[in-house]
């Protein structure tokens, strides 16, 4: 554990300091990144205005809310692409990166989590200009306050998990741009990012539960807006606990199985 714990240090400080190289392109990143839930803000506010002051329990404070979390929550989870694989494959960096003495998922993992700190600083100036502009609803409890903190932790540690995992499927296939396409469309209508699970389908908000998504998504967002029960937190971070472990046993065989097969393509 010593080692594991100096190799993500290292790596955490090499790759902050590279980060913080790119500060202005990083915050107008972030800008452009939170034009798409200023829209979903604006929209959702005026349909909740015109049925009477709500819908599905959600006040035009709410959306605003949840909409402003949204860009922290969805700042915290990016992850490496699985697009990331098929380039390193294809142009065979991912060779010497084999010479390495620790396992790549942990020197991604180390180096995505100093990606977040920089971020997360960054943010804070548009996260408080959006509540100014807003004024959102949000008045979580303490527990509820530091229960997000853990799972927008835990929620990224498990998407990354899931999508590094995903991204091995380039040991066999080199192209698999559909496969990934498939998943993040998927993720993309079942994790709450589009609106919240509770105003999707009946049958949706069912299916939902047995994919990982809104565990890292909705879930973490619904927590800090004070809508979730204790017992419902406790299934949420169980959830997430299951998906990493799953997660993990994939990339422990599609590595062991991957590398066997491997041979760099080259560009």
């Amino acid at each position: 554990m010593t080692r594991y714990a100096g190799v993500y240090w290292a790596q955490f400080k090499a790759q902050l300091i590279s980060n913080m190289q790119y500060r202005v392109a990083l915050l107008l990143w972030l800008l452009t990144m939170a034009v798409e839930p200023v829209i979903y803000l604006v929209v959702w506010q005026i349909v909740a205005t015109q049925q009477g002051g709500s819908v599905a329990g959600y006040t035009a404070g709410d959306f605003a809310a949840y909409y402003i979390v949204w860009t922290l929550v969805r700042q915290m989870n990016i992850a490496l692409t699985p697009y990331e694989f098929e380039e390193r494959i294809l142009r065979g960096t991912l060779s010497p990166m084999l010479l390495r003495p620790m396992h790549l998922y942990h020197l991604d993992l180390a180096g995505f989590f100093s990606f977040k700190a920089v971020t997360l600083f960054l943010w804070i100036p548009i996260g408080v200009g959006l509540t100014l502009a807003f004024r959102p609803d949000l008045h979580p409890t303490g527990w509820q306050a530091a229960a997000f903190a853990v799972a927008i932790v835990t929620g990224f540690i498990m998407r990354f998990t899931l999508v590094w995992a995903l991204g091995l499927a380039t040991f066999w296939i080199v192209k698999v741009s559909a496969l990934f396409e498939v998943y993040f469309g998927l993720e993309l209508f079942l994790s709450g990012r589009l609106v919240p699970i509770v105003l999707l389908p009946l049958w949706m908000q069912q299916a939902s539960r047995w994919f990982p998504f809104q565990w890292s998504f909705g879930f973490p967002i619904e927590l800090l807006l004070g809508k979730l029960t204790v017992e419902q937190t406790l299934i949420g971070f169980g959830a997430q606990a299951v998906w990493f472990v799953i997660g993990a046993l994939l990339i422990a065989i599609l590595w062991r199985e991957g590398l066997k097969r491997y041979g760099a393509v080259g560009a």
